[in-house]
């Protein structure tokens, strides 16, 4: 194709057409801009292509992240509203002066396997670290969703340090009910066998002896995981609202 340019030029040069010359060369020049600017938009299509694909892929994976945490902070806040259920049965028996002793130990038992538990939020965060990371934000387009995105999982941070903050609240009013009882004896998932082996009434009794103990421990699990609970719930229904948003894109 250069070659026949090549000679059409040569040709009208050498016949001294200077002013056809001059109007095939404009006319040359105005094709390569041409087939640049063509060449430029077909790379642009290609790219804008890539982009959007890409975006695709990360809001797919982003929604699909999320339902997981729809799932798993639902199941959480059940969790933890069955274990203050056992702590206020724990209470309620601890505080009754004609409890029953088998009855006492066994709820004591229950409180030890599941009320003195800690709450856990642990969100997918995966495909947004892989967003920050890479700068990939950039491939969202909608502005607004992009910002969601960045506030959603910003109020996943904060939602981690009020968990942190209950923790360490928590842990040192956790410690003397480990430290001055023996209550690890009704860990009977755990440490029970580690104890030597003891009637209902002498367990009971070592219950009352400690009873402050037990009912200050068990406020502070039954508070911690309310406060855990209201977080997660709000968190959850936050989830649910971007998860729906982005459902709508794919």
């Amino acid at each position: 194709m250069i070659k026949f340019f090549r000679k059409i030029r040569q040709k009208l040069l050498m016949e001294n057409k200077t002013g056809k010359y001059l109007k095939y060369a404009i006319g040359e020049i105005v094709l390569v801009v041409v087939g640049i600017l063509i060449a430029l938009s077909i790379n642009n299509w290609n790219e804008e292509r890539k982009q959007n694909e890409l975006e695709t892929v990360y809001l797919k994976r982003l929604h699909n992240e999320l339902k997981k945490d729809i799932v798993t902070f639902s199941n959480e806040i059940q969790r933890l509203e069955r274990n203050n259920e056992k702590i206020v049965n724990f209470s309620n028996v601890l505080k009754d002066e004609n409890y029953n002793d088998s009855t006492l130990v066994a709820l004591t038992r229950e409180y030890m396997i599941f009320g003195t538990l800690y709450p856990i939020f642990n969100p997918s965060t995966s495909t947004f670290e892989d967003l920050s990371s890479t700068g990939n934000l950039s491939v969202i387009s909608k502005t607004e969703i992009r910002d969601s995105i960045v506030k959603h999982y910003e109020d996943y941070q904060f939602v981690e340090l009020n968990f942190k903050t209950n923790y360490d609240w928590a842990t040192p009013i956790d410690a003397p009910l480990y430290t001055l009882t023996d209550a690890l004896k009704f860990d009977t998932d755990y440490t029970s066998f580690l104890f030597p082996s003891a009637s209902n009434e002498n367990l009971a009794r070592e219950i009352i002896n400690d009873k402050n103990l037990f009912l200050r421990n068990a406020a502070v699990h039954f508070w911690m995981n309310k406060d855990c609970i209201i977080e997660l719930k709000r968190i959850n229904d936050k989830t649910r609202v971007i998860s729906t948003i982005l459902e709508k894109k794919e």
